[in-house]
């Protein structure tokens, strides 16, 4: 992989649902190395577009390409963390187990993993400080630390470019700074895509923003300023110096 090798290519893309559209227009190239954080109001598109680059959605126009394939050839080199995980906490499966079932494309039958699969899951909760925990029941774990055993499941096929929807839902104040931390390390090796509602982030972790609002808004700069948020969001939002406590909005006007 080279700095100027284009991973994710979007052209003139429009998605619509009921004969609504969802997004218009989009264009969207993400290079090799980039860390990009996605932000924008609820119901913009920002789940919409990474499902539509995952190949779970097709879209009504345009196209999608990812490593220079359509969506679904390239899923072996993809790792995903969707934004809700629906679990019963009383279901018997273990935190190796979850990360396992990342590895199911590369295992030899349909239940059954080598060696090698059981040492990916190992280094993959290892990375996340969860090894000690391989053994607990999915259900008995924090918010957090399930957020963790899924972003492991999600590394244990070693993407070279991972997306995350919202990732730290769940995760207590205190914990989100080493998880955005440890992704800007992860981001020395694999090219990260983040859809966060957490404008406060965005200039201390990330390399460039993109507004989703039906369209998309890219900026080229970690840097969140008044007119990329008007862009975006399409009405006032307040902007808190990092640090402060955030996502504060303006009061709407009615029309």
């Amino acid at each position: 992989m080279t700095d100027t090798e284009t991973i994710i290519e979007v052209r003139d893309l429009w998605f619509s649902f009921n004969g609504q559209p969802i997004l218009k227009e989009v264009n969207l190239a993400v290079q090799a190395g980039e860390f990009l954080a996605v932000i924008g109001p609820n119901g913009g598109g920002k789940t919409t577009l990474l499902k539509l680059i995952l190949g779970l959605l097709e879209p009504s126009r345009g196209a999608v390409r990812v490593f220079g394939l359509p969506p679904k050839k390239a899923v072996g080199r993809v790792g995903y963390v969707p934004q809700e995980i629906h679990l019963d906490k009383h279901f018997p499966i273990s935190v190796l187990d979850v990360v396992l079932m990342g590895r199911l494309r590369h295992a030899p039958g349909p239940s059954r993993y080598s060696g090698d699969d059981r040492v990916a899951a190992r280094e993959a909760l290892e990375r996340m400080d969860m090894w000690p925990l391989h053994e607990r029941q999915l259900g008995e774990l924090s918010g957090g630390q399930r957020q963790r055993v899924f972003v492991a499941r999600a590394l244990v096929s070693k993407p070279s470019l991972l997306l995350l929807d919202e990732p730290t839902a769940g995760v207590d104040p205190a914990h989100q700074s080493d998880f955005y931390a440890f992704l800007k390390d992860l981001n020395q090796t694999v090219t990260i895509v983040l859809v966060s509602h957490d404008i406060m982030i965005v200039s201390a972790y990330v390399h460039s923003v993109a507004c989703v609002a039906t369209q998309v808004f890219y900026h080229d700069s970690p840097e969140v300023t008044p007119q990329m948020i008007r862009e975006g969001y399409q009405c006032p939002v307040d902007l808190v110096a990092h640090g402060l406590p955030h996502r504060v909005l303006a009061v709407h006007e009615e029309d």
